[in-house]
């Protein structure tokens, strides 16, 4: 009998439904609870959302439930916590959401749980720190989304600059999801073509690239500017993160992930490439790096680890 996947979501703003409804639009798993300190809530969008399942792909079960739910859940998917606010940076929330944090890891560890954490919210990369360290759990079995919504970001440009599907650009960002965060120029193909082979012909310039770059970088500051919050594309995101978990895909995607001296460094969660699967992060790949890529990533986690000193 195939057993029932059981993904639980601490948090039911805007990211946590988004990532929800992309979930039962894409048939990922059998069974979604909601849990949020504002229990009306979770239980109205769980019924909200049930009321689309005539029209889902797979069967999904929904409902609105509690921190003991997780005892027996596969994945937690962590999107609560203060948001964003316009002008403020991912970094400036440390402190607060760290102390939130804290809290809610034990309840829901005291539940039991002993599957995959996957995180969400900002600053992504410290709180998934904070939530390995509260855990207790193995390092490959927690998760954070790192730079997987900046690498679709890019390759979407690069897709709209060149005219080519963005299934067939291959382009990474890493580091810090935030404002020192780096594009891997050296390891980006347009279809089989390298970026590099574009600048020699003239088809594209750096001065380009660089544009393309920052706009990726601060797309998040645009879309608050405008609409107050983002959401879809990360819902979409952590879609993506979860059935390469669950479907034991061992797909590579740049999530935040923890460093045993790779890259030059250790002791930190950032994005970087990796093997997720069934377990978690099977693998961080360790691509080589140019000397200004090993430096801006250098310099990535850095900022990272004096942000985080405080709270740690």
């Amino acid at each position: 009998m195939k057993k029932v996947n059981r993904v639980a979501v601490i948090g039911t703003g805007a990211v946590g439904t988004s990532y929800c409804y992309a979930m039962i639009n894409q048939g990922v798993a059998e069974e979604l609870v909601l849990i949020d300190i504002n229990e009306a809530k979770a239980e109205g969008e769980a019924m909200d959302l049930n009321h689309g399942l005539p029209f889902a792909p797979t069967p999904t079960r929904v409902w609105k439930g509690d921190y003991s739910d997780c005892g027996t859940a596969d994945l937690v998917v962590i999107t609560a916590g203060s948001p964003q606010k316009p002008g403020e940076t991912r970094l400036d929330l440390v402190a607060k959401n760290a102390k939130i944090f804290k809290g809610m890891i034990k309840s829901i560890m005291d539940s039991g749980f002993n599957g995959i954490f996957l995180v969400a919210s900002n600053p992504v990369d410290i709180l998934t720190y904070v939530t390995w360290k509260e855990s207790g759990l193995p390092k490959e079995h927690v998760i954070g989304s790192g730079t997987v919504l900046d690498s679709a970001r890019l390759r979407n440009s690069l897709s709209a600059q060149f005219g080519i599907d963005p299934r067939n650009v291959h382009a990474a960002i890493i580091g810090e999801h935030g404002d020192t965060e780096l594009p891997v120029w050296s390891h980006t193909t347009i279809g089989y073509d390298t970026i590099e082979s574009y600048l020699q012909k003239g088809i594209i310039d750096e001065k380009t690239l660089d544009d393309i770059f920052v706009n990726t970088r601060d797309a998040a500051y645009h879309i608050i500017e405008r609409k107050g919050a983002t959401f879809y594309g990360i819902g979409m995101s952590l879609t993506r993160i979860t059935r390469a978990i669950l479907n034991n895909e061992n797909s590579v995607l740049t999530v935040s992930a923890f460093l045993e001296g790779q890259y030059g460094n250790s002791d930190v969660y950032v994005g970087v490439p990796a093997i997720i699967n069934r377990q978690g992060i099977r693998e961080v790949i360790e691509i080589k790096l140019n000397e200004k890529e090993q430096e801006q990533f250098n310099h990535s986690v850095k900022v990272l680890k004096e942000t985080m000193a405080p709270i740690l």
